[in-house]
């Protein structure tokens, strides 16, 4: 069983310079599993393995992603994965690295 996930990055996690692992972090598209509703955030374990010809993705839990589209790639300190799995985006990360100190407080 595979989750089809749209709208999605393959984020390299670092705690400073070094890379701790990469994760897949998307938008599901359908969930066979029933672990996702259409539309939700998914931010997923370890990526141990990708199959670009067969746009599929294996996590060290085990889990299948199939991707759909382009994809991105992202990076994001250690400190800034508890944001990705509750729903921030790369995108939305940076911006909030980006800001004054204080800004969004």
């Amino acid at each position: 069983m595979n989750t089809t996930v749209k709208d999605w990055y393959i984020v390299s996690i670092f705690d400073d310079e070094e890379l701790i692992g990469k994760i897949l972090w998307g938008t599901c598209e359908e969930d066979e599993t029933y672990r996702f509703s259409p539309g939700s955030y998914i931010s997923t374990s370890n990526i141990e393995k990708i199959f670009p010809n067969k746009r599929l993705i294996i996590t060290a839990s085990g889990s299948f992603y199939n991707v759909i589209g382009s994809g991105d790639v992202a990076q994001v300190q250690l400190k800034d994965l508890e944001l990705l799995r509750h729903g921030f985006s790369p995108d939305q990360i940076t911006q909030l690295n980006l800001a004054p100190n204080g800004f969004f407080h």
